[in-house]
């Protein structure tokens, strides 16, 4: 799947090899060797990226953006640690795409208006009910049908591969922006920046956990496994429109906890 001819020379040549060679020297020729070898990850994680995007967004700009955090990941990457490349790469690749997707700000502002609105009116509906509203209310709270509410869950879903990062930037008071890839505490953060993401990441798991089994599923299987719509849809058993619902009222939920955890 993320293999080439021309990777399977350079494995050949012992990529290990090449590894240690760059982590003495910083040779920019072997630096080069090695994009090469990984650019087919930069194209899978682009390709997951581009599914759920709209087809104006070209997958040549996805890899251009992915492969700035390729070369960060090859730069910070200690091979000392019990840690394989490609799961820590992956995590920078996306960064990096969400990153720029983030700065060229992609999404219509009538969208970003309708998150607002959903969050607005789940938040207020979750804290009376003091549990997940459902379709049907959420659907007399915003004065639409239920059918309607489906095509505006479908409609914002678009902004989806930004939504769980966005919650976590915005709740994150210091300002940086945090990623899922960073809630993953390791030896290449500092030791405050390790315990910050342990706590976020306590955080995330515990709003995750009181979510309704369905929409836990979506989120697991599109943030940590890279799966797309589709294909999440084919393992609910749901179309790929039903999905999309589930995964924008999953981030309506996400965004209600970690809002109210933030202001606590």
């Amino acid at each position: 799947m993320m293999t080439s001819d021309s990777n399977k020379k350079l494995s050949d040549q012992k990529i290990e090899d090449i590894w240690y060679s760059f982590k003495s020297s910083e040779s920019k020729q072997n630096r080069d060797r090695l994009i090469l070898y990984y650019l087919p990850l930069v194209k899978f994680v682009a390709s997951r990226v581009a599914a759920t995007l709209p087809k104006t967004i070209e997958l040549s700009d996805l890899v251009g953006y992915g492969v700035f955090g390729l070369l960060d990941a090859i730069k910070k990457f200690d091979l000392e640690k019990n840690v394989k490349f490609e799961t820590y790469a992956m995590t920078r690749i996306r960064g990096a795409i969400i990153d720029e997707l983030r700065t060229i700000n992609w999404v219509p502002r009538s969208v970003r208006a309708r998150m607002k609105d959903l969050d607005e009116c789940y938040s207020k509906l979750a804290l009376e009910l003091n549990r997940t509203p459902t379709d049907e209310e959420m659907a007399r709270a915003m004065e639409v049908t239920v059918a309607e509410l489906h095509t505006i869950y479908r409609k914002i879903s678009v902004a989806g591969v930004l939504a769980l990062d966005d919650v976590l930037q915005n709740g994150n008071q210091k300002g940086s922006s945090l990623s899922i890839g960073e809630l993953i505490p390791s030896s290449y953060m500092s030791p405050s920046s390790s315990l910050e993401a342990e706590e976020s990441k306590k955080m995330l798991e515990d709003a995750i956990s009181k979510l309704p089994e369905r929409e836990q599923a979506v989120l697991k299987l599109y943030y940590f496994e890279y799966m797309n719509l589709s294909q999440i849809g084919e393992i609910l058993g749901v179309t790929e429109s039903r999905a999309c619902q589930i995964h924008a009222k999953a981030i309506l939920g996400l965004r209600s906890a970690l809002s109210a955890f933030w202001k606590d």
